[in-house]
C-alpha cells in the first residue's frame, strides 16, 4: 500500500468511504446523521484536496484503489489570549474501507499522518471520536491517543 496526498482521481474512492462513515454515524445517532448522506459534496471535496491547510492522505493499492483516508486540518494558534503559540494537526476524519478493516491499514495511515505532523513542526495531533463508535475509540486508544477533552450534550 502507498500512502500519499489525495488527488482529484481519488475522489470516487474517497466518496465511497465518506458514505460508509456517514452510515456508521447514522447507525449510532440517527437523530443527527441522515441515512445515505456524506460530509462533503464533490465541489467541497475537490476544494479540500487542493487546500494545503487541509491535507487529505489516502492509502491506495497497486491499482490506485483508495483503501482508506485521513482528512486533516492545520489549526494554528498565535499565542494570543489563553493559548500558547503552537500548531495542531487535527484529524477530521479517518476511515478504512469496511470490507478490509483489521489489516492495519488504519494504523499505517495514522502513522503517516503523525510523520507528516512532525515534519510540519506540529506540537500535537488531535481528533474527535463519537461515543457511539466504540470500535473507533478502541482503535485510537491502541494508537496511543489519550482523552484531551470530553464533549457532552443534553438533548432537548
Amino acid at each position: 500500500m502507498e500512502i500519499r496526498r489525495a488527488a482529484e482521481q481519488d475522489m470516487d474512492g474517497i466518496n465511497r468511504l465518506l458514505y460508509q462513515v456517514c452510515r456508521v454515524h447514522h447507525d449510532g445517532r440517527p437523530d443527527l446523521f441522515r441515512d445515505g448522506g456524506k460530509k462533503y459534496n464533490d465541489e467541497e471535496l475537490l476544494a479540500i484536496i487542493r487546500d494545503d491547510e487541509r491535507p487529505i492522505f489516502v492509502g491506495v493499492d497497486e491499482d490506485g484503489q483508495v483503501l482508506g483516508y485521513a482528512f486533516c486540518i492545520f489549526e494554528r494558534y498565535d499565542g494570543s489570549g489563553a493559548t500558547t503559540r503552537h500548531t495542531t494537526l487535527y484529524i477530521d476524519d479517518l476511515c478504512v474501507d469496511e470490507q478490509i478493516r483489521g489489516r492495519h491499514i488504519g494504523s499505517q495511515i495514522y502513522h503517516a499522518v503523525l510523520d507528516f505532523a512532525k515534519q510540519s513542526s506540529c506540537y500535537n495531533v488531535t481528533l474527535n471520536v463519537w461515543h457511539c463508535n466504540p470500535s473507533a475509540m478502541k482503535f485510537y486508544e491502541a494508537m496511543g491517543l489519550k482523552p484531551l477533552k470530553l464533549g457532552m450534550e443534553a438533548i432537548l
